[in-house]
């Protein structure tokens, strides 16, 4: 059938109004399917705990016994063989029992016992929920990332920002539902915040990438200056109406439907994200809070102050990445300068990140989760006994927030800090406590693709329900 333009728009604007009216009313009946909940599930399972979520990603994995998993016998052992076997596989040989450099000291009316490494968050260790004893699968850094991120090591699947952002959507149409910033592109890259098969909306949205400065981290193509948004808008309606009308011939198509979706929440976003991302509305003092006024410490300053702004804005899942190009966290050699140097760009901005959202009362709804793929092994590695393997087999996390006990340590690693040993936590059981948290059943939070149904925990995972509050 052939058509001009004129008359193209003519019958397919007839239909905006339909839909948008549509639209309207399953919002306000609970159950609409919307850009940020392609799912169609506005409600949780349950009364959620945390609204909001936010992942300090460490990439390279910390030493817990250099930060928040302090051995004394591993102190009087220096130098000594390990006096059990160690893993089966392993990343690279170690040798003898390597000491913590740094000293601890216990903070708080807790009185947990946190490296000198770390001591402006020490100040915040009664709002922590110290969890010692998570255990993965993987001593590679790509398959370790993969499975903190995805729940699994082996396939492409879609990563815990995904899965979040497809049962909840985000709390405000005008932006993403899973933000990324500065994400390193490397062990796994895009698949660690990417939907997988889940619809291409539930994706994270990078905004920069861990190469570039965080002053630079923008969301890609979000500003038109050639274009104003009413003309922007009038070229998006006319390739709406030919998407939707090609689904009108050929049925249902995710891919497309996707699509037309992400096209709508990109030119939402352009009214929305620069304010967000402008920080000069901030006053001096919270600038100084985070670090800003430091240049040890203003880049992840800024990502930190970026996600307390986004969750404020309705972000329901926001992850900020630490992957320092040259360092990172991952010192098989040169561990007194690698960890000095990276817990001195990172303490102050997570501290101070800690007491914003407190004073602001987002604390109470917001769930701030630190840690890295793994931890490090006990023995040391390399020349100059001045390092430390990966090691999967028992690291630390924590948590904060919405929902979880505070001022407690969970679990516990082997009197070296090799192997998780007591209330062991697994990957799985963390993504379940987190979804949990967010109101959340991980075994009801379901996808079907390729014949079977999918979820973030696979066919494992138990809720920590001691670390509830």
């Amino acid at each position: 059938m052939n058509f001009s333009r004129r008359e193209l728009l003519q019958n397919s604007a007839v239909g905006f109004g339909s839909l948008a009216l549509a639209s309207l009313l399953a919002e306000e009946a609970g159950a609409a399917t919307t850009p940020q909940n392609p799912s169609g599930i506005k409600a949780p399972h349950f009364a959620p705990r945390a609204k909001r979520v936010i992942f300090l990603f460490m990439k390279g994995g910390p030493s817990h016994m250099d930060t928040f998993d302090y051995k004394p016998q591993l102190q009087k052992d220096d130098g000594k063989p390990l006096p059990f076997e160690k893993p089966r596989v392993q990343f690279a040989p170690t040798s003898e029992l390597l000491a913590s450099p740094w000293k601890f000291k216990k903070y708080g009316e807790s009185g947990i016992a946190v490296s000198e490494l770390f001591p402006h968050v020490a100040e915040c260790v009664d709002d922590l929920c110290i969890i010692n004893s998570l255990h993965g699968t993987n001593a590679a850094h790509g398959g370790a990332c993969l499975k903190l991120h995805t729940g699994s090591d082996v396939f492409v699947r879609p990563s815990m920002g995904s899965w979040v952002n497809y049962g909840l959507g985000s709390e405000n149409q005008n932006m993403p539902g899973f933000l990324t910033i500065c994400p390193t592109l490397a062990h796994g890259g895009t698949k660690n915040w990417g939907s997988a098969f889940l619809p291409a909306s539930c994706a994270g949205t990078p905004l920069g990438n861990a190469s570039q400065s965080s002053e630079q981290a923008r969301v890609k193509f979000a500003e038109n200056a050639r274009l104003s948004l009413e003309a922007q808008r009038m070229q998006l309606d006319m390739m709406q109406s030919l998407n939707h009308k090609f689904l009108d011939t050929t049925g249902p198509d995710s891919a497309l439907e996707a699509r037309i979706k992400s096209f709508e929440l990109a030119f939402r976003m352009q009214t929305e994200m620069p304010e967000a991302l402008d920080l000069s509305s901030e006053t001096g003092a919270t600038h100084k809070l985070y670090g800003l006024d430091d240049k040890v410490t203003e880049d992840f300053g800024r990502q930190c102050l970026m996600a307390r702004r986004f969750v404020e804005r309705g972000v329901r899942f926001v992850q900020v990445s630490h992957s320092n190009t040259e360092v990172q966290w991952d010192q098989h050699g040169a561990l007194r300068k690698g960890h000095t140097q990276n817990a001195a760009e990172v303490d102050k901005p997570i501290a101070g990140l800690l007491r914003d959202l407190k004073a602001r009362g987002l604390l109470k709804d917001t769930l701030v989760l630190w840690g890295g793929e793994f931890g490090r092994t006990p023995t040391c590695q390399g020349a100059g006994r001045d390092g430390r393997d990966h090691n999967p087999e028992g690291f630390t996390m924590w948590m904060a927030g919405a929902g979880v006990r505070t001022g407690i340590q969970y679990g516990e690693t082997d009197e070296y800090g090799y192997y998780a040993s007591v209330n062991k936590v697994h990957i799985h059981d963390l993504h379940a406590t987190l979804l949990h948290l967010m109101g959340i059943d991980h075994e009801r939070l379901t996808y079907r693709h390729a014949g079977r149904d999918f979820r973030l925990t696979d066919v494992a995972g138990r809720v920590v329900t001691d670390i509830l509050s």
